[in-house]
């Protein structure tokens, strides 16, 4: 039986085409359309300050940006998208970047500008022109500096509006401190700044993160005049105990009609104790109404494991948040289970969640046990009373995440989670043996059967490149070579990684050009220098340089 020809016609492209975009970098991105935004009546004063803010009406024009810092769980990525979504239907929003650790393409800053670029040029028209133009001047533009790019593919096309005097146009960049270098971060707040010598527009820049070292220092080396702070965790608790009273409420009654659990459950003193128990913290809130749902006919007794299980408000907002997901992981290993058992399902446990939060970019279910070389069904039984901490989608194609990264935090640290830690150092280097071990068993010589040297990417249809080289594949290649690094390992004579480089290299580059993504191999390879032998390295150089040559 013959295959369908995975060969497509190829079109003129447009130049925003040449332009990198992370897909999951806008508010509005599939991947992001379950998680919410403020509800009505809550967060009032503080969203109504940022639009003042950002319409111009506090008085204080200069300011073109405006940095919400605050806790982890404190919502700011839930205020982030109601702002967006507010100046989108305004068609006022010029772009919107969610950073997500792990997230792959959005955990860094290797696509920010040129996704800021591409989004300008959809939501204001006039922008189109000049970006595109600047796009064809240099078509090596993603390959530059940061500032060249924001100066080239942003700032200068801003410059050059005449029609737009006195427009105001809002960037959302949400969580700036899950972007994973700290040199990218401060360059990145050091060129939003410039936002302000624009004359020809207003742009407004509201920026999110935790209070991190380098984002506050940062923000101090620019003038206090142009920008604005807002401490979340320093509003009156008596206001964020109010908007997550109506948070509970709304949730609860949710789960109180769904599962018919009585006009009066939980009732009011009920909610004061879980508000109490939040501690300011809406994540604490939103992880303890998805544990309650998951429940369902058990929802009652899984209100009462929460009151049970949480220490007096006198403690601080993390211990509070500890306790909720350690209720959760305990939860999902049956008090009946013999004591070897509980210890296998713990071992499971941490060596599946131990991978997700380490994952340098989402992965389904069924990717990912092929990654760790599970049984679909042992990782399925093993997330299955998980819904509280993992988004885990019904359609098993689609990637998983965790619900909010301060689960991740928690994990990774010993003296928060005590028995289920998991060693970072040895997570990374789990997934790096399953990498290699997969690309050793999946790799080959013209693994998509074109039989035609010379053929390229764009020629291929991209369905054909998923069936020969799936996500977990794809995974692999990418992020192989961070993961062996991340766990401190060498790579000597005889050991997997050594024989996977000896038998594979040119396999593995071959997939990445099918991926295109060579340059990101050809990076790998350099950053291997302190994990490969001296010797081997000149192997490496001489196959490099008989590919190019090839």
């Amino acid at each position: 039986m013959k295959h369908r020809t995975p060969f497509s016609s190829v079109c003129r492209e447009d130049p925003l085409s040449l332009l990198p975009f992370a897909t999951q970098a806008p508010f509005n991105a599939y991947g992001r359309r379950h998680e919410p935004a403020c509800l009505p009546d809550t967060r009032v004063d503080l969203l109504q300050g940022i639009y003042d803010w950002a319409d111009g009406e506090d008085g204080k024009d200069e300011q073109c940006i405006f940095w919400l810092n605050g806790l982890a769980g404190t919502g700011k990525s839930t205020i982030s998208r109601t702002v967006a979504r507010r100046y989108d239907e305004q068609k006022r929003l010029g772009a919107s970047f969610f950073f997500s650790k792990g997230g792959g393409d959005v955990s860094h800053a290797g696509k920010f500008f040129t996704s800021l670029a591409v989004q300008l040029a959809f939501n204001v028209p006039s922008l189109r022109q000049y970006i595109c133009e600047a796009v064809t001047k240099r078509s090596d533009i993603a390959s530059l500096s940061p500032p060249e790019q924001w100066r080239q593919l942003v700032f200068g096309p801003l410059s050059n509006l005449q029609s737009e005097l006195c427009q105001t146009y809002i960037l959302v960049v949400d969580a700036l401190d899950e972007c994973e270098d700290d040199k990218d971060v401060r360059i990145i707040l050091q060129l939003l700044a410039e936002a302000r010598s624009l004359t020809t527009v207003r742009l407004r820049v509201f920026l999110t993160s935790r209070p991190e070292i380098p984002i506050r220092s940062s923000m101090h080396h620019i003038p206090q005049a142009e920008h604005q702070d807002l401490v979340l965790h320093n509003v009156p608790l008596t206001i964020i105990d109010h908007d997550i009273s109506l948070f509970l409420e709304c949730n609860l009654g949710i789960i109180r009609q769904e599962w018919a659990l009585g006009a009066d459950w939980p009732g009011e003193v009920v909610l004061e104790q879980l508000v109490l128990r939040a501690c300011g913290l809406f994540i604490w809130a939103a992880t303890a109404c998805r544990f309650i749902y998951e429940g369902k006919r058990f929802a009652r007794k899984r209100l009462d494991i929460i009151l049970k299980s949480s220490s007096s408000a006198i403690t601080a907002p993390e211990k509070h948040l500890d306790e909720i997901y350690l209720a959760v992981l305990k939860h999902s290993i049956s008090l009946e289970y013999l004591e070897e058992e509980k210890e296998e399902v713990r071992g499971m446990l941490k060596y599946t969640l131990g991978s997700i939060v380490v994952l340098l970019s989402p992965l389904s279910t069924s990717s990912l046990s092929r990654l760790l070389h599970l049984s679909k069904e042992d990782v399925d039984w093993t997330l299955k009373d998980l819904y509280a901490i993992l988004d885990i989608p019904e359609d098993q194609t689609r990637q998983l995440c965790l619900h909010h990264p301060s689960f991740r935090d928690f994990l990774l640290n010993k003296d928060r989670c005590g028995d289920f830690w998991v060693d970072e150092k040895k997570a990374h280097q789990i997934l790096a043996a399953g990498c290699i071990q997969l690309m050793s068993q999946t790799l080959k010589k013209d693994i998509c059967e074109m039989h035609a040297p010379g053929s390229q990417a764009s020629q291929v249809d991209s369905t054909w490149i998923e069936k020969c080289l799936p996500p977990e594949v794809q995974y692999a290649c990418l992020y192989w070579v961070q993961h062996l690094q991340r766990s401190g390992s060498q790579v000597h004579d005889g050991e997997e990684a050594h024989r996977f480089l000896q038998a594979h290299l040119l396999h593995w580059l071959e997939a990445l050009g099918w991926m295109g993504k060579t340059s990101e191999g050809i990076q790998a390879i350099l950053s291997l220098e302190a994990h490969v032998p001296v010797s081997y390295l000149s192997i490496i150089c001489r196959n490099l340089t008989n590919l190019s040559l090839g």
